[in-house]
């Protein structure tokens, strides 16, 4: 893909702005490729991507996206008929994750002309993944994309377009910014007493390695969910569903470099997990992120 990636807005498009096809789009530097939905490399991430109702198991919500991974689908019918894999495109989006570089986000949207047009969405986070049957019995990933706007905020201002239909006519032109706008975010409230009780049974100590960190405020740990809370995840804030973990093993663990057996030995490290009689860790939890979550390096090669 030609081009240096630019993570964040392309010159003064903001969020409620049109582009009338995707021609107009890669002109503009603002989705570059003219087809692929997702324009993305293994290395740096995931720049933008498109959400053009091609693929069933998106979902767009008030306050964040799943949106579905590349690949699987059929060129002649638009049906999923094979499972999707981590590579190209979905491991841009999995170093997006990692990085926590911005995305830009395109919706196809219906115009009040009853034309089609391409919606700026504005700058969003890819926050977790999951891999999971989609509504075809096929195996895709599912990013969770939320926005990086501000609180307590009001709706936005009335879509325009970005540049005239005859653009392709004229030289190229940067229309005026769009009004900024704001946009109220509904947010998980995590109970912070359950991440003090795991912490006090294990005297913060990760329950991976063992070792815990000495601070001048006190020793540190982190509280690390085995089933994520939250769409598409949806686990549960109790004690069975969290671990003790030093802040490097709570990163790999929620990234899927690493899991737990039903008999708490590790998978993708050595060693097994340091249990307490006061904290017993879910099994369904443990199964449910061996099979949404956990990636094995020696496959996935992330």
């Amino acid at each position: 893909m030609a081009g240096v990636p630019v993570f964040g807005h392309v010159g003064s498009a903001r969020p409620g702005d049109l582009f009338a096809s995707r021609a107009e789009l890669a002109q503009r530097g603002q989705h570059r490729p003219l087809q692929a939905g997702i324009c993305a490399t293994q290395e740096q991430g995931a720049e933008s991507i498109v959400l053009s109702d091609k693929y069933e198991d998106d979902e767009v919500h008030d306050d964040f996206i799943l949106y579905t991974g590349h690949g699987g689908r059929s060129d002649e019918s638009g049906q999923q008929v094979a499972d999707q894999q981590l590579t190209k495109a979905n491991k841009g989006l999995v170093r997006s994750q990692v990085t926590g570089l911005p995305v830009r986000v395109f919706r196809k949207v219906t115009t009040a002309g009853n034309a089609q047009a391409f919606r700026y969405e504005g700058l969003f986070r890819v926050v977790s993944r999951d891999y999971r049957p989609g509504r075809s019995g096929f195996m895709v990933f599912l990013f969770r994309l939320e926005p990086l706007v501000t609180e307590a905020q009001v709706p936005p201002a009335p879509a325009r377009p970005y540049a005239p239909a005859d653009l392709f006519d004229q030289p190229t032109t940067a229309a005026e910014p769009a009004p900024r706008y704001e946009a109220t975010v509904s947010r998980l409230i995590r109970d912070t007493g359950i991440t003090r009780q795991v912490k006090a049974v294990h005297g913060s100590r990760c329950q991976v390695c063992g070792e815990r960190l000495a601070t001048p405020a006190g020793f540190y740990a982190e509280a690390a969910h085995i089933r994520p809370l939250g769409a598409p995840h949806h686990g549960t804030d109790t004690l069975p569903n969290v671990l003790c973990l030093c802040p490097n093993h709570h990163a790999l663990f929620d990234f899927g470099s690493f899991s737990i057996a039903d008999d708490f030995s590790l998978l993708g490290l050595p060693g097994r997990l340091r249990l307490h009689a006061a904290h017993q860790p879910g099994q369904a939890h443990l199964a449910y992120h061996r099979q949404h979550i956990y990636r094995p390096l020696a496959t996935s090669g992330h």
